[in-house]
């Protein structure tokens, strides 16, 4: 069963042990539960993106897709099956209209405690703080003389950026004495409905305008899964296109104005999220906007993931993943610094979330073992994102990560990923014995999730379910104890709807407007196994139980209490 081409966590040299001081070793140590023995193996199972939705049609791919594991799981009713809130507050985001997404659910999920996440930090520090701190600071000097270069996603989702915090960035800028100033868009088509990119763009450039003694323009773009916004190293390529395009003002694509770039460019009825690298020239065709010394460069979103390779890109100067052809002397900043333990970036915006003592730093403060496992598109959520946000490890020799590199195509065209080689490891950990709790993620609901293809989406949903009850007999012959659940909905709507929950249809009248991004749906919860007391069940005094709930729920599962400053277990005996 073994995949045989499994990779440990990378990269290897910048994993090291994460301890804590003594006094809080002592502050972390678990007590025995009163009631759950300590009983392995117990099996912690993400489907990525499935959603507990209310809404049940044909265009729901959880409900559509032939699903017996997970049917036979809700049959067993609220004692052993309910769903939490993976949105808005119950995640650290600021309103019940802000979606949950994988990086907020799985801090929760790890962390067990609600943490004021990415678009609330940005918002509370626009209102003075940003403008006063270091970072801001750092950037300045480019105003007067030099160029401030902005790179964001062009969107208002507020999984990855906001567009009124790109304005807000603008306007400070602006008042601070910032002379010229360029906007580098990455359409979004995901996050929110795709062919928005006309409207957003037609609103920055209008914003642009309005800004006074300031040279501000578009400088160059390209969509989000095209340009720039790789993760997790698997497609550096893309990341190439948008230094090329951003930094050199090369792209096979030249046009004069933003918004007739995007207007040809979908012409082939692409998605926002692919459309291909763009520059933006004057009239006699030279790039308005390409970086040179001295400039500032801001990146503006404020999620980690997919901006840390081009963070890479203008911060190492023994960078080699692809030929950067110059490599310009800049100041340069991300909205956040997005990668605590790299350091990455030097200089940051908004000061990052503090986020200690999650769980995998009190198993292992415990002595306990875990095993953590998903493909490349969610590696980093089951480690990084699970551990508050820190690449490595807490205790090298009591965590094992492995990740299964992902198809490098477009999710729908292999909508069964690598959901058998996960679980295929998943059951060799568990069969080891030597682990007392194994992680798994499947991807496959969010990401074919995300491409709006509904019928490949309910594929990935069947493999997800047939995965699953595998990994579940197997706890059943092992006597040991399980938990299932789920980050954020996708999979669980597939369409646009009206206030009456219709699909809304497209211009034939026929067929419904895809949905690409998350959704508000809460998540299911499962537990069971043969390890599990028969006392044991869900509480029912929780309604409005979230994530950080989840966290309590698997450390009770282990046979331990869970620390006092986590969210309250899921459990009780009755």
């Amino acid at each position: 069963e073994n995949p045989g081409h499994l990779r440990s966590s990378r990269p290897a040299a910048t994993v090291h042990p994460l301890r804590a001081p003594a006094h809080l070793q002592a502050a972390m140590e678990l007590a025995p539960h009163p009631v759950i023995p300590k009983k392995k193996p117990v099996l912690v199972c993400i489907l990525d993106g499935w959603g507990e939705n209310p809404v049940k049609d044909q265009y729901n791919a959880c409900a559509s897709a032939k699903s017996p594991t997970m049917d036979a799981l809700a049959a067993k009713g609220p004692d052993y099956y309910r769903s939490v809130l993976a949105h808005g507050p119950a995640v650290g985001l600021p309103t019940d209209q802000d979606m949950g997404n994988s990086e907020v659910g799985h801090n929760a999920l790890g962390a067990g405690k609600i943490i004021a996440q990415g678009a609330a930090l940005v918002d509370i520090a626009l209102k003075g703080a940003l403008f006063t701190d270091p970072g801001w600071q750092y950037i300045k000097p480019a105003f007067a003389s030099n160029t401030l270069h902005v790179i964001t996603l062009l969107s208002s989702g507020g999984v990855h950026s906001r567009y009124n915090q790109l304005q807000g960035i603008m306007n400070g800028a602006v008042a601070d004495g910032c002379k010229k100033l360029r906007i580098h868009v990455l359409t979004d088509g995901r996050d929110v409905p795709d062919n928005s990119c006309h409207e957003y763009m037609a609103v920055l450039v209008a914003d642009l305008a309005k800004l006074e003694g300031c040279d501000a323009q578009v400088a160059s773009g390209g969509g989000r899964m095209k340009v720039t916004m790789d993760r997790y190293e698997a497609d550096w390529a893309m990341v190439e296109r948008g230094w090329k395009a951003h930094v050199l003002g090369d792209a096979p694509n030249k046009f004069t104005d933003p918004v007739e770039a995007l207007k040809e460019l979908k012409k082939s009825g692409v998605s926002d999220q692919y459309i291909e690298p763009f520059v933006i020239v004057d009239e006699a065709g030279k790039a308005v906007g390409t970086v040179e010394d001295n400039d500032a460069v801001v990146i503006a979103n404020f999620r980690a993931d997919r901006v840390v390779e081009i963070s890479k890109a203008f911060e190492y100067a023994d960078f080699n993943s692809f030929d950067r052809v110059r490599f310009p002397k800049t100041k340069f900043a991300g909205l956040m610094q997005y990668d605590g333990d790299l350091k990455l970036p030097a200089n940051y915006l908004v000061t990052p979330p503090l986020i200690e003592r999650t769980s995998g730093e009190v198993l292992a403060a415990n002595g306990l073992k875990t095993f953590a496992c998903s493909e490349t598109q969610k590696f980093g959520h089951v480690t990084f994102f699970w551990n508050g946000n820190r690449s490595g490890y807490f205790n090298e020799a009591l965590e094992t990560y492995v990740e299964i590199p992902s198809d490098n195509v477009e999710f729908n065209q292999a909508p069964l990923m690598k959901a058998r080689e996960i679980t295929a490891a998943g059951k060799e950990a568990l069969r080891s014995g030597k682990y007392d709790v194994v992680r798994v993620n499947y991807a496959n609901p969010d990401m074919v999730g995300h491409t709006g293809d509904l019928a490949a989406t309910i594929v990935a949903c069947e493999e997800c379910d047939s995965c699953v009850k595998e990994l579940l007999d197997l706890v059943d012959e092992l006597g040991g104890m399980y938990l299932v659940t789920a980050d954020h909905g996708n999979a669980d709507d597939m369409v646009q709807r009206n206030k009456k929950n219709e699909p809304i249809m497209g211009e034939d009248g026929v067929t419904p407007l895809t949905l690409t991004s998350h959704t508000l749906a809460p998540v299911p919860v499962a537990i069971g196994g043969p390890g599990l007391p028969a006392n044991i069940k869900f509480r029912d005094d929780l309604p409005k139980a979230g994530l950080a709930n989840v966290t309590a729920t698997y450390i009770n599962l282990m046979g331990y209490e869970a620390p006092g400053e986590m969210e309250p277990s899921l459990l009780c005996a009755k």
